[in-house]
């Protein structure tokens, strides 16, 4: 039976370890190789240059890159299969017989509009919509553990949260995923009746900020 070919996210993350070992050789070079490809936000890229420790620098490279979804993801892998790169990093070699999955980003869009549109009522007449319930603090959590450093991105462009809050939540809470869940916790009470575990799935899957289907596709689960 042949094996399915993987998503280009599941193929960062399973090649993750091994990537951080190789690019940490040169993180910088990665870097700005990364910002001239535009795979990276501007907050982003300052963030990933903010480190100092090579290896945590290309880790949190990969873990921005995976946060903005397929696309990026796509992009880095390009990236990674491209001369200068092979040349500076012989180990990344293995890259090019990587099988990514030939369903292209415009059918990956369309197959996510399927599962979240009404249509779902349908195709189970006996079961009711999960996302369309209030979104619940064990939800939230869930979440809040699928969403990087780039956090604060989340809650000022997808959620609508004002810089101040979210610097208060951040002196508020030393652990990251508390200070996440705060966000979140903040953005449901001010969204009352309107904070769906649907309306949430929606505002984390577009643009710049998407967060992997993988992580919160759960919040449109049906009971």
């Amino acid at each position: 039976m042949t094996e399915e070919p993987a998503t280009e996210i599941q193929l960062l993350r399973s090649h993750k370890t091994t990537l951080i070992e190789i690019l940490s050789a040169d993180a910088d070079f990665v870097l700005q190789h990364a910002d001239s490809r535009h795979l990276l936000s501007h907050r982003s890229y300052q963030q990933v240059k903010a480190c100092r420790i090579p290896s945590e620098k290309v880790t949190e490279l990969l873990d921005c890159i995976i946060q903005k979804g397929p696309e990026a993801a796509q992009g880095m892998l390009e990236l990674l299969k491209d001369q200068a790169l092979q040349e500076t990093f012989p180990m990344l070699d293995f890259i090019k017989d990587l099988q990514v999955s030939t369903l292209n980003i415009g059918e990956k869009r369309t197959a996510r509009k399927r599962r979240e549109t009404p249509y779902l009522h349908e195709s189970i007449p006996s079961k009711k919509i999960k996302g369309s319930r209030l979104i619940e603090e064990k939800q939230l959590m869930t979440v809040a553990r699928a969403i990087g450093r780039c956090w604060r991105e989340i809650g000022r462009l997808a959620l609508d949260i004002k810089s101040v809050k979210l610097e208060q939540i951040e002196e508020d809470h030393s652990l990251h995923v508390e200070r996440v869940f705060a966000m979140l916790r903040h953005w449901q009470t001010c969204q009352r009746e309107k904070a769906t575990a649907a309306r949430l799935h929606s505002l984390l899957s577009q643009n710049d900020w998407a967060l992997p289907p993988e992580s919160i596709d759960f919040l449109l689960e049906t009971d």
